[in-house]
């Protein structure tokens, strides 16, 4: 029932809201390295990245299709569709304007779809947790009454044996006394009490 506490760390909090900024950003700065080696205006690698991302769009859309359709494996797709875009217009553009404007853009869309998960995920983690606490409020209750029952029937069985013990006692107080007549007791009409004598003929 007592479970330990684990304090999260503030960099695991914090990292995967910052994720969407840095993918965007690494794909941005990665561009803009490629741009300066040779990217800009070149038709060519224009080109290999028009194709590419439209062979991850294209992918995105045949993962959704059918009832079949894998949600995670098309998100992907279209995430790599997007990145490779970016990639693209930021390698072959001249200036930072269009580069940054189509990085906001694309980070803002990211955020946008990763919030919708993170809502999902918060949403199944709450649900987990109110389980898991009914699930262990019922189990203590039932430990409780389990505790109860077992106490009970030790007292019970204590009370049994002092009560036996308090009548041996007396039983053998009573045969030690003074005057004791069982015959007497048996002509006054009492229950007649078992004695050693009558034990043994």
């Amino acid at each position: 029932m007592n479970e330990q506490i684990i304090a999260r760390h503030w960099l695991a909090i914090i990292a995967p809201k910052a994720a969407p900024a840095i993918a965007t950003s690494t794909v941005l700065i990665l561009a803009r390295i490629w741009n300066a080696n040779g990217a800009e205006h070149s038709l060519g690698n224009a080109a290999l990245m028009t194709v590419l991302s439209l062979g991850a769009a294209a992918a995105g859309a045949c993962a959704s299709l059918g009832r079949s359709g894998d949600g995670v494996l098309a998100g992907t797709a279209f995430a790599a569709s997007g990145g490779l875009a970016l990639a693209g217009v930021a390698g072959y553009a001249d200036g930072i304007s269009l580069p940054l404007l189509l990085w906001a853009l694309a980070t803002a869309i990211t955020y946008g779809l990763a919030a919708r998960y993170w809502r999902t995920d918060r949403r199944d983690t709450v649900a987990y947790e109110r389980h898991v606490s009914d699930r262990r409020e019922e189990r203590a209750h039932i430990e409780r009454v389990e505790t109860l029952r077992a106490t009970t029937q030790i007292e019970v069985a204590r009370t049994g044996a002092a009560y036996a013990e308090q009548l041996a006692q007396a039983l053998v107080t009573r045969a030690t006394l003074p005057g004791f007549d069982l015959t007497a007791l048996e002509t006054a009409g009492l229950p007649e009490l078992p004695s050693a004598e009558r034990k043994s003929v």
